[in-house]
């Protein structure tokens, strides 16, 4: 059995963001790591979407960018400049190709191919099974979703954030390339959370994605059908469909830190990486791999990594409200975007505010809706 110091399991986007930060640390340079997968990821298979406050890290990367968004809903629609934040969009192929440009030149980093069946504590360190062999190290970094207990429990709320999209070119310039639209729930709600999400890249291409918060994915061609009402909507027929991309992402406040142990660590999505009341992944798994990297020179415990704070009770009592009256959330958010500036939000939803400001989105919601919900939670925890 081959030993390394670290193994990350899954070469995904919090895989390969954790194994880039490794790579850049002298901390690491005599330790081995090994990145298994069944397939060197590369291509345009995902979109991912963050803001972030000027420059960052993965500028080199972006395919997009856009200092204004648009929000949309019943009663209220509004342009809003964002500054200092600007909203981010990478396609998965300059992200592949910069980390692994990366990750090749690394002589202590190895990419093994297989597909990861299990991982085992052993006291000293860990196993990991793929369908060819098995590995063991001292740590391991775990982003492939082996355990299912999150479905399958109830004393937290399950929605998904799934969505279909298509990336339309057209024959005549329809978009503004300025702006990017974050929300648009002006679309036949159909008793659940649904809107659309815009991204022009330029004034004939952009991708239209539609999206739902709720329990149940629908039929594909569902989505399609909404996407095709939506363009005839605002006039846009003369268009060609260039690429598709579809995909579902669990919300939830469940802990998935407590299936962690001394020398396993889940991230990414398996370990709650995501940001449970919008389902953004991409900057979370960024801070979440940085702050880890810090950990990892100070402590051996891997178990003592997550940690709840306010916002994991906020994003809770969120997804309760919107699991119970799935329906009101177009008019949740509009109220929320309408009472509170954009850029109040956006440092929210980055787990960023001080409880002063946090107090100014409490307050843009119905308070009657919330405190009952509120005190229905307490009993549960």
């Amino acid at each position: 059995m081959k030993h390394f110091d670290y193994i990350i399991s899954g070469a995904g986007a919090a895989g390969l963001i954790l194994a880039r930060g490794m790579a850049a640390d002298a901390f690491f340079e005599d330790k081995s790591i090994a990145l298994i997968d069944l397939e060197k990821k590369k291509g345009n298979d995902r979109t991912w979407c963050f803001w972030e406050n000027g420059n960052g890290q993965w500028d080199e990367v972006l395919t997009k960018s856009w200092k204004n968004i648009f929000f949309g809903g019943p009663g209220y629609e509004q342009r809003l400049d964002i500054k200092p934040y600007v909203y981010k969009m990478i396609r998965s192929e300059n992200f592949y190709k910069q980390i692994w440009k990366t990750l090749d030149k690394a002589p202590n980093i190895t990419f093994i191919q297989g597909k990861v069946q299990s991982i085992s504590e052993t006291g000293d360190g860990a196993v990991v099974s793929t369908d060819q062999e098995q590995f063991s190290a001292k740590k391991v970094f775990n982003s492939v979703i082996l355990n299912r207990d999150y479905e399958k429990q109830t004393k937290y709320p399950l929605l998904q954030q799934h969505f279909l999209g298509w990336f339309v070119k057209t024959a005549k310039a329809h978009f503004d390339e300025d702006m990017a639209t974050f929300m648009d729930f002006r679309v036949p709600q159909r008793s659940n959370t649904r809107f659309m999400y815009v991204l022009p890249m330029n004034k004939k291409t952009a991708l239209f994605e539609y999206t739902l918060f709720s329990e149940n994915l629908l039929e594909q061609s569902e989505y399609e059908e909404e996407i095709r009402n939506y363009l005839d909507k605002h006039g846009i027929t003369d268009y060609s469909i260039e690429e598709t991309e579809k995909g579902s992402i669990p919300m939830t406040a469940y802990n998935f830190g407590k299936h962690n142990t001394r020398n396993i660590i889940n991230i990414g999505t398996a370990g709650g990486w995501t940001k449970a009341s919008t389902g953004y992944t991409f900057m979370n798994t960024s801070k979440k791999a940085v702050e880890l990297i810090k950990f990892l020179k100070k402590e051996t415990d891997l178990s003592k990594f997550s940690r709840r704070n306010k916002f994991w009770f906020y994003d809770l009592i969120l997804l309760d409200v919107l699991t119970d009256a799935n329906h009101l959330g177009a008019k949740l958010f509009t109220g929320l975007f309408k009472r509170t500036k954009a850029t109040t939000i956006l440092k929210f939803l980055d787990d960023e505010t001080s409880f002063r400001e946090d107090l100014s989105i409490i307050t843009s919601m119905p308070i009657l809706l919330f405190s009952k919900t509120l005190f229905r939670r307490l009993f549960r925890l």
